[in-house]
């Protein structure tokens, strides 16, 4: 099975699915190679920070579990998480569905500074990827 159709074929469904078990909805699972992008609608009594802790961990157990080959598999440290309003919501489910066809022009290190500075969101480069 090609690193992208294991990617997406499989492990997508189950971020889904570990997510509906948190009483949220995965409306949009989709990434490339080296990142996800997920449009989450989550309870109210859920944190962020829970919800992509519980994620992150049960996703890469399973994945060592069904794929032993794959011990080196491990999800970056940090993550990303930016509220969107419901008027926006088809506009981010087209550009999670088109990231493939995206990263063929930016990268995914050009797009998150490009947000983050337009955004007027303060980062430090040495914090973005651990």
């Amino acid at each position: 099975m090609s690193e992208s159709a294991w990617y997406a074929g499989v492990v997508i469904g189950y971020l889904g699915g570990i997510v509906r078990e948190l009483r949220g909805s995965a409306l949009m699972v989709g990434g490339v190679e080296d990142h996800i992008h997920m449009l989450l609608k989550l309870p109210c009594d859920l944190a962020i920070a829970d919800c992509m802790r519980v994620v992150k961990t049960n996703s890469s157990r399973w994945v060592h579990l069904k794929w032993p080959e794959r011990k080196d598999f491990a999800w970056q440290t940090g993550y990303g998480a930016f509220s969107v309003s419901e008027s926006n919501r088809d506009r981010v489910v087209e550009y999670i569905r088109r990231q493939e066809e995206h990263h063929r022009k930016t990268t995914f290190e050009e797009e998150l500074v490009g947000f983050l500075k337009k955004q007027g969101i303060e980062f430090d480069d040495w914090y973005l990827w651990r």
